[in-house]
């Protein structure tokens, strides 16, 4: 979607020695596409309150200006706090606020998984995420069931973030969040469904609606034609 206008793609990721190595702040897209590309690279650490005070006041932004007809969000689980191969810190909470912001804007809304693993976590994030989307409160307590030793030892269904470092400085983040909204700034308006001249043997123009005399009536348009067989006026006629 790199070089179109018809799809906005914003992605909040780990950025720097890290793969694919793509998702540079300077990613906008291409030809008709440039600007509709949001990228916010992000380090070490994140948490809850710093992911939180970047997400929704972006993604309010790209609603208001784009105004999508539906949304897809991919929700991976890599972003958790002990992830084995992420380098995020956010609980189960602050993952699913993300999923309760953009269920709020009520356009149709396709969530997906994604990465993670630490799999015990993964099917935390889901459970819990399927549930804020149906609005259903669940228990902290897991319940008993095939799989219950995995999540010891607490056997509980949220996560408790660590004391690692965040190493996003409040600046940096409200550095590149300013970026964001002012390339959001140069999009003219939200693309609309493509518009096509109407053919102009079906309308008439303001001066032929003004001298149009519907008592002067062209014979051959109302000679009606039709085959005798079609019309039956006998007495059974039931119509």
């Amino acid at each position: 979607f790199y070089t179109t206008d018809r799809v906005m793609t914003v992605s909040f990721h780990k950025f720097g020695d890290y793969f694919p190595g793509t998702g540079d702040i300077r990613d906008i897209g291409a030809g008709v596409g440039k600007y509709y590309s949001l990228n916010f690279p992000l380090k070490d650490g994140i948490d809850d309150f710093s992911y939180e005070n970047i997400f929704r006041p972006v993604m309010q932004r790209v609603m208001d200006f784009y105004q999508p007809g539906a949304v897809v969000l991919q929700c991976g689980a890599d972003s958790l706090t002990g992830d084995r191969l992420g380098c995020f810190n956010l609980s189960l909470r602050g993952h699913a606020d993300c999923v309760e912001f953009m269920k709020s804007f009520n356009v149709p809304l396709l969530v997906l998984g994604g990465g993670g693993y630490t799999i015990r976590n993964v099917a935390r994030c889901w459970t819990y995420e399927t549930a804020v989307l149906l609005g259903q409160e669940i228990s902290d307590e897991l319940p008993y069931n095939d799989y219950y030793e995995y999540f010891g030892p607490d056997f509980r269904l949220h996560i408790t973030p660590t004391s690692m470092e965040n190493m996003n400085t409040s600046d940096q983040l409200e550095k590149y969040k300013i970026i964001l909204m002012e390339n959001l700034r140069n999009l003219q308006c939200a693309p609309g469904v493509q518009m096509h001249e109407v053919p102009p043997d079906t309308c008439f123009s303001e001066e032929e609606e003004d001298e149009f005399d519907p008592e002067n009536r062209d014979p051959l348009r109302e000679q009606r034609v039709g085959r005798d067989e079609e019309i039956y006026d006998g007495d059974d006629d039931q119509d």
